[in-house]
């Protein structure tokens, strides 16, 4: 059954689209109940539930490029993906239980022959589908996905120019990214959300980096989310001889002046960044600390399946079920899916940094932590 809290997004969704300062008002009134909640659960860890708002569909574990941090194409799944009609199937359950934000991602979604109908189904059931890509495909594909009814887009950054080229290990692709990047901008204007995962590791932990970074996203108008560098994701890896992870001694300094400059540029363009100060700030922990960063995790919130039809919780672990064996329907709200949200919440899991801003926003020490952390906010 859908939760309250999904009950009442739908009771008062549509009047937060025509008054956007109630939404800004709302989303700030629900990270203060995160906070409270989540304070509270400390203590009680058994009033965390299940309470999936959002789903992230990897269609396809096939990709375009050979990125030196990336499994895909290669070493996960290989060859993996989910039939349309597992995946009209799975849509309709978010339907119905009211997932409404999807992620459609790979591997490389623009590979997925049936990305189009996949986009006018989620339309069609009055979800909200957003495709994450590395835009190869993009100047190619975009016209049939705006077509049927695709709003929003992020886009894989690793980098500019050569660099790039030599993370994704396949030359001339970032010219070909850029291409698509100005082609929707030209034809569509701001009527598609795009925005840049900018991926911050070692290659692009610098500030030359992150200047670059930043003239792209003025450039095109494409506000920017910042990933960090995994160690615990099944797909991903820190590089042959682990060059793309950081290092505490070596490297403190030279992360401590990228987020400087981030929260500089945050400061000049708030909407051009769409993380908070607080979660900026707590960057280098995050990315030094790794496994040892305790923050209690919001992942009981998120819905991931595999090419290959799993059904986790998370990116990482806690997986609930196939969904060639059975429905999306059957498998939430189970005892398994309730004590997995525990378990997420305790860390009782590799503890990975996925959802680090809202993590760190419905943490009380780490507010009391990260909004005043002098070192890196002047």
């Amino acid at each position: 059954m859908p939760t309250l809290r999904t009950k009442l997004t739908r009771l008062v969704l549509p009047a937060l689209r025509k008054h956007p300062h109630l939404k800004a008002f709302a989303r700030n009134l629900d990270s203060y109940y995160d906070l409270a909640r989540h304070t509270t659960a400390a203590v009680l860890p058994q009033i965390i539930q299940p309470d999936p708002q959002e789903i992230f569909i990897t269609l396809t574990a096939n990709c375009n490029l050979r990125c030196v941090g990336c499994k895909y194409g290669r070493d996960f799944m290989p060859g993996a993906q989910l039939p349309f009609t597992l995946v009209r199937d799975l849509l309709e359950d978010c339907s119905a239980f009211g997932i409404r934000s999807v992620r459609l991602y790979g591997g490389e979604p623009l590979l997925y022959k049936e990305l189009t109908r996949v986009v006018q189904q989620a339309v069609n059931l009055g979800l909200h589908p957003w495709l994450t890509t590395n835009g190869i495909l993009l100047k190619e594909k975009i016209d049939d996905l705006y077509a049927a009814g695709l709003r929003k887009i992020s886009i894989g950054f690793y980098g500019t120019g050569e660099e790039y080229n030599a993370y994704v290990q396949r030359p001339e692709k970032y010219a070909q990214m850029e291409r698509g990047i100005a082609y929707l901008r030209e034809r569509y204007g701001l009527n598609i959300d795009l925005t840049l995962g900018w991926l911050l590791m070692r290659p692009t932990g610098n500030l030359d980096a992150v200047r670059e970074m930043w003239r792209i996203a003025e450039q095109y108008s494409a506000p920017v989310v910042v990933s960090l560098v995994h160690y615990s994701l099944p797909y991903f890896t820190e590089g042959p001889d682990r060059e793309l992870q950081f290092r505490d001694d070596e490297d403190r300094a030279a992360i401590e002046g990228v987020v400087k400059e981030l929260i500089r540029f945050k400061q000049l363009r708030p909407e051009m960044l769409r993380q908070s100060l607080m979660s900026l700030r707590s960057i280098p922990d995050w990315l030094l600390k790794g496994p040892g960063m305790k923050v209690p995790c919001d992942r009981y919130r998120l819905l991931w399946v595999g090419a290959n039809g799993v059904v986790q919780m998370c990116y990482v672990t806690f997986v609930l079920g196939n969904l060639h064996q059975e429905r999306l329907s059957q498998m939430l709200f189970s005892e398994k899916h309730r004590e997995a949200a525990r378990d997420a919440f305790q860390l009782k899991c590799p503890n990975c940094h996925c959802s680090y801003p809202t993590r760190i926003e419905s943490h009380l020490p780490s507010h009391l932590r990260y909004s005043t952390f002098p070192n890196l906010s002047h």
